[in-house]
C-alpha cells in the first residue's frame, strides 16, 4: 500500500496452523470503560469490575516516563493491556462509537461529527518518524453531503477567508483581538472585515468570534456571483436504457418506469429542470418530447459508428412544459419493445450520444445495463474462467479491459456530467471495465445480480427503494471539493469516485448525499510548536434550486509526541476503513495477494510497535492495546471478505461490485460489510429499549460471529449492510415461528422468504420494528433473507462466521496465532 508501510518479505504469508489446541478456553469480556459507556447508547448489564483471567500475567506495565508524558496521569483505558488469545468476547455488546479526541472541553464540544469527518488517528504525532515508529496509516474519512438534521447556513456578501491559504474562518480560528483573526491552517494574520463585527443571530455588533461561521465546525454558505464560472446549471437528468431482449427478459423496465413515475414531482429542481431518455439495443433510439406534440417520437439512428443528435433541442425537454409527454412515454415504454429478438448491446454508442446531448448543460446521466456490450465501441469480451473462481494464488481481471469507459468519464467529468450505473444482470458484465463510468465521473454503481422480476422478488424489493431514494435524494451539481490541512501535514492519495483536478481538488460534476471519500496524509514538516492542528473539507456546489452552494466542514485535532499517547487515540474502525480502501487499489495495481499481505502486515507491524515500544514488562501473549483490541479480527474479517477472498468461489463482478462499496460508502456502512452484526432476535424485550416516534425498538446485544454463538432453539439476524439474513434454528420455538413468521412449524418456513407479515402479536412488532429501525438508518435498502439449514442461502450466511475456520482460510484463534508468530519473531 501506498505512505510508509511496505509489504513484508516474501515469505510472509498466510501459513497453515493446527485447530484449537485441547483445554482452549474462552473467558468473559471485560465491561466496557465508564467513559467509553457513557459515551455510548445505554445497555442493559451493570458494568462488571475488570478481572485478570485465572493464572494469566499480572497487567503489563507502560514506562513511567512514557506515562508522566502522557495526556492523562493514569494510564487510559485505551491502552488497557489486552492478551488477545486470552480474551475471546472482545466484541462490545453495542455499536462502538468513534474515539473521543483529547481536546480541552470547549474546543472538542464545538468539533465536527465523526461520521462527517473522522481521522484513523485522533491524536496527530508530532513528527513523520515518530508517525512510522507507529506503524499505523494517517488519514481522513469524510461523508461531506451527508443528510443533516440541523445544518446553519449562512448569506453573507463577504465570506471571511484566509488571504494566504484562502482557509474559510472556523471555529479553531484565534482572534487577536475584535479587529484580527490568525488562521489555524497558515498562521497568518487577517482583518475583521467590517460586516463581520455584526452578529446576526444576536443582532449585536462588536463580538466577531460569536458569529455562526466561528461556532459551527458544519456550516454552508449561499455563495455570491464571484463563486461561480457560469450561470450555475439547472437540474438536467437523462436516463439511458436497455432495450434489449435480455433486458426486456428481466422485467426491469417497467419497475423503472412506474418508479419515476411515481416520483416525477419529487424530482430536486425548479422550472428549469430538464429530462430526456434513450434507449438503445443494437441501434440508438432518441425520443422528441417537444411541447405541442400529441405523443412522444421516437427516432431511430442506426449508424453508430458515427453518433448524431437528430433533433438536438427537443430531446432534453423542461420537465414542468412536457410533464404529459414525459409520463406517456413512461407509461409505454415498457410494452414497445415486449416482442424484440434483438441481443445486440451497442452500450458504447449510447453512451457517447448521451453526452452529446448532455454537453451545453452538464447533469446526470443514469444508465441501466443488463448484458455485456458487444457491438461498437466499448465493445467487452467476457474475461470470466469458472474454474479460476475459487483460485487461491491471485485473481486476474480486477483492472478494466479497455480505456474507452475511463475516457469517456473524464470526458464527461470536463463538460459537468457524472454517469450513475444500474447494472441488473445474470451472467459477468465486466464490471471492471464498466465500473470506470462512473468512477472518475463521480458517479455511483448499483449491481442487482442475477435480476428478474418473477424468480428474485428480494432484488426486485431492492431496485424498487433503492430507485426511490435515487431519484428523491438531494443533489448537488457542477461541485469541486477541496480538502485543506494545518502547514506541515500535506494529502497524497484520494479514495472514492472522482476525477483529482489538480494536486488538491476533487472534481464532482454531481454529489449525492450516500457517497464517502478517503485521503491518506503525511507529516512533511515538523509539528513542534503546536497543540492542535486542523483539517478542512469545503464542497462547493449548485443546488438543484440553482443556488451556488458551499458546504465547510472543519476537524481538530491534538498533536502528540509520545507513542503511548498515538496509540491511545487510535481508531481502530477508521484505520480499518483506509486500509480496505487502500487495500482495492493495491489489487488493481499490484495483486490481489500483495493486498492481502500487506492488510495482514498492518496488524502485525501495529502490534509489534505496540509491544516494543509502549510496553515496558514483555510477557507472553498476543498484546493490545484495548483501542486496537478489534483490530485483527477487523483484518481477519476483510481477508474474508467478498472484495479479498480466496480460495472460495466468487464471481468476479460481485468480488469488483465489494471493491467499488468498500471505497465508496461511507465508514458506518461499510463497517457493517467488512464485520456484520448477528443478534439473537427470538427472545426480544422491552428492557433497555430505545423509544423512537413513539415505536419501541428493541436493542439486542451484538454477538460474535461464530457458529457457536448460533442454538438450534433459537433465531438469529445478521444485519451485513446490503443485505440482511434471518436465520431460524432447526428446533426454534414455536412461539416464534407461529407469532413471527406466521407458520406453524419449521419445515413451513417457505424457501423465498423475504418479507415478515405484518402480524398482530408483540413478537412480530418488536421484530419488525428492530429490522425497520436497522433500515432506516442506511440510504440504500437491504433485502431479508429468512434462511434454515436447507436454504440455498445457507453457505453465503456461514461465510460470514467470519471466527470459524473454513476449508481456505484461518479461524479467528488460528489467526491470532499466527500474528503471535510472526511477532514474536
Amino acid at each position: 500500500m501506498a505512505g510508509p508501510h511496505q509489504p513484508g518479505p516474501p515469505g510472509r504469508h498466510l501459513g497453515h496452523y493446527p485447530p484449537l489446541p485441547p483445554g482452549y478456553q474462552t473467558t468473559p469480556a471485560p465491561a466496557m470503560h465508564p467513559a467509553i459507556q457513557a459515551a455510548t447508547q445505554p445497555y442493559t448489564q451493570a458494568p462488571q469490575p475488570y478481572q485478570q483471567p485465572l493464572g494469566g500475567p499480572g497487567p503489563a506495565q507502560l514506562s513511567p516516563s512514557l506515562a508522566a508524558m502522557s495526556l492523562q496521569s493514569s494510564t487510559p483505558e485505551a491502552l488497557r493491556v489486552v492478551n488477545l488469545l486470552q480474551e475471546r468476547n472482545l466484541l462490545p455488546p453495542i455499536p462502538i462509537p468513534a474515539p473521543t479526541p483529547c481536546l480541552q472541553q470547549d474546543l472538542q464540544k464545538i468539533n465536527c461529527n465523526p461520521e462527517v469527518f473522522r481521522s484513523t488517528l485522533t491524536s496527530i504525532p508530532q513528527t513523520q518518524s515518530l508517525l512510522n515508529k507507529a506503524k499505523m496509516p494517517l488519514g481522513l474519512l469524510l461523508h461531506p453531503f451527508k443528510d443533516l438534521s440541523q445544518l446553519p447556513v449562512v448569506t453573507s456578501s463577504t465570506i471571511v477567508r484566509c488571504r494566504s491559504c484562502r482557509t474559510y474562518i472556523n471555529p479553531f480560528v484565534s482572534f487577536l483581538d475584535q479587529r484580527r483573526w490568525k488562521c489555524n491552517l497558515c498562521h497568518r494574520v487577517n482583518d475583521v472585515p467590517e460586516e463581520f463585527m455584526y452578529n446576526p443571530v444576536s443582532r449585536s455588533y462588536g463580538e466577531p468570534h460569536k458569529r455562526p461561521e466561528v461556532q459551527n465546525a458544519t456550516i454552508e454558505f449561499i455563495a455570491p456571483s464571484e463563486y461561480m464560472l457560469r450561470p450555475p446549471q439547472p437540474a438536467v437528468y437523462l436516463f439511458i436504457l436497455d432495450v434489449s431482449h435480455n433486458a426486456v427478459e428481466t422485467g426491469y423496465l417497467s419497475v423503472f418506469c412506474q418508479s419515476l413515475l411515481d416520483n416525477i414531482d419529487a424530482l430536486p429542481g425548479d422550472s428549469r429542470t430538464k429530462v430526456g431518455f434513450v434507449t438503445f439495443d443494437s441501434t440508438i433510439h432518441f425520443y422528441n418530447l417537444q411541447e405541442g406534440l400529441s405523443q412522444p417520437q421516437m427516432l431511430i439512428v442506426s449508424d453508430i459508428e458515427d453518433i448524431f443528435l437528430p433533433t438536438p433541442d427537443s430531446l432534453l425537454v423542461n420537465l414542468n412544459e412536457c410533464k404529459e409527454l414525459v409520463q406517456d412515454l413512461l407509461k409505454s415504454l415498457p410494452t414497445l419493445f415486449e416482442e424484440t429478438m434483438e441481443t445486440q448491446s451497442a452500450l458504447g454508442s449510447a453512451l457517447q450520444a448521451a453526452y452529446k446531448l448532455l454537453l451545453p448543460t452538464g447533469g446526470r446521466m443514469s444508465v441501466f445495463q443488463t448484458q455485456l456490450p458487444n457491438l461498437g465501441v466499448g465493445t467487452l469480451q467476457s474475461r470470466e474462467d469458472p474454474n479460476q473462481r475459487a483460485n487461491a494464488k491471485d485473481v486476474q481481471h480486477l483492472s478494466p479491459a479497455t480505456d474507452f469507459y475511463k475516457k469517456l468519464a473524464l470526458d464527461c467529468s470536463g463538460q459537468q456530467v457524472a454517469v450513475d450505473l444500474f447494472l441488473l444482470s445474470s451472467q459477468y458484465c465486466d464490471l471492471a471495465s464498466l465500473g470506470c463510468i462512473s468512477r472518475y465521473s463521480a458517479g455511483s454503481v448499483y449491481y442487482y445480480p442475477s435480476y428478474h422480476h418473477q424468480h428474485n422478488p428480494a432484488q426486485v424489493e431492492c431496485f424498487q427503494k433503492d430507485l426511490k431514494r435515487y431519484l428523491t435524494r438531494k443533489i448537488g451539481f457542477e461541485a469541486v471539493m477541496r480538502i485543506r490541512c494545518t502547514k506541515g501535514l500535506s494529502i497524497h492519495t484520494f479514495h472514492g469516485n472522482f476525477f483529482v483536478r489538480s494536486t488538491d481538488l476533487l472534481s464532482l460534476p454531481n454529489v449525492n448525499p450516500d457517497a464517502g471519500f478517503a485521503v491518506q496524509m503525511s507529516i512533511e514538516e515538523n509539528l513542534d510548536d503546536m497543540q492542535v492542528v486542523s483539517f478542512q473539507a469545503a464542497l462547493l456546489y449548485t443546488s438543484s434550486k440553482g443556488e451556488r452552494r458551499i458546504r465547510v466542514h472543519t476537524l481538530c485535532l491534538p498533536v502528540v509526541n509520545s507513542l503511548s499517547d498515538i496509540f491511545a487515540g487510535a481508531d481502530v474502525q477508521a484505520i480499518t476503513g483506509l486500509l480496505a480502501c487502500m487495500a482495492v487499489d493495491r489489487s488493481a495495481t499490484a495483486s490481489m495477494g500483495d493486498a492481502r499481505d500487506a492488510m495482514t502486515n498492518a496488524a502485525i507491524d501495529s502490534l509489534t510497535s505496540f509491544r516494543q515500544s509502549v510496553l515496558t514488562i514483555q510477557q507472553p501473549g498476543l498484546l493490545a492495546p484495548a483501542c486496537l483490541r478489534l483490530f485483527p479480527l477487523f483484518i481477519l474479517a476483510l481477508l474474508k471478505q467478498k472484495a479479498f477472498r480466496t480460495g472460495t468461489s466468487t464471481r468476479l463482478d460481485d468480488r469488483l461490485f465489494a471493491m467499488c462499496q468498500l471505497k465508496y460508502q461511507p465508514l458506518v456502512y461499510s463497517m457493517l460489510m467488512i464485520h456484520p452484526a448477528l443478534y439473537r432476535v427470538d427472545d426480544l424485550t422491552d428492557e433497555g429499549a430505545l423509544n423512537i416516534n413513539e415505536r419501541t425498538i428493541p436493542q439486542p446485544r451484538v454477538l460474535q460471529l461464530s457458529v457457536e454463538k448460533l442454538g438450534r432453539e433459537a433465531a438469529f439476524l445478521m444485519d451485513a449492510g446490503t443485505v440482511m439474513y434471518l436465520w431460524i434454528g432447526r428446533n426454534c420455538h414455536p412461539n416464534f415461528l407461529t407469532q413471527v413468521l406466521g407458520v406453524p412449524s419449521y419445515t413451513a418456513v417457505p424457501d423465498n422468504l423475504y418479507l415478515l407479515p405484518e402480524l398482530d402479536t408483540a413478537e412480530s412488532q418488536r421484530t419488525r420494528a428492530f429490522i425497520g429501525w436497522l433500515r432506516d438508518q442506511r440510504p440504500f435498502f437491504p433485502s431479508l433473507h429468512v434462511i434454515r439449514d436447507e436454504s440455498q442461502l445457507k453457505p453465503t450466511f456461514m461465510q460470514n462466521m467470519i471466527e470459524d475456520r473454513t476449508e481456505s482460510a484461518l479461524s479467528y484463534y488460528e489467526f491470532l496465532l499466527h500474528l503471535q508468530q510472526q511477532i514474536s519473531k
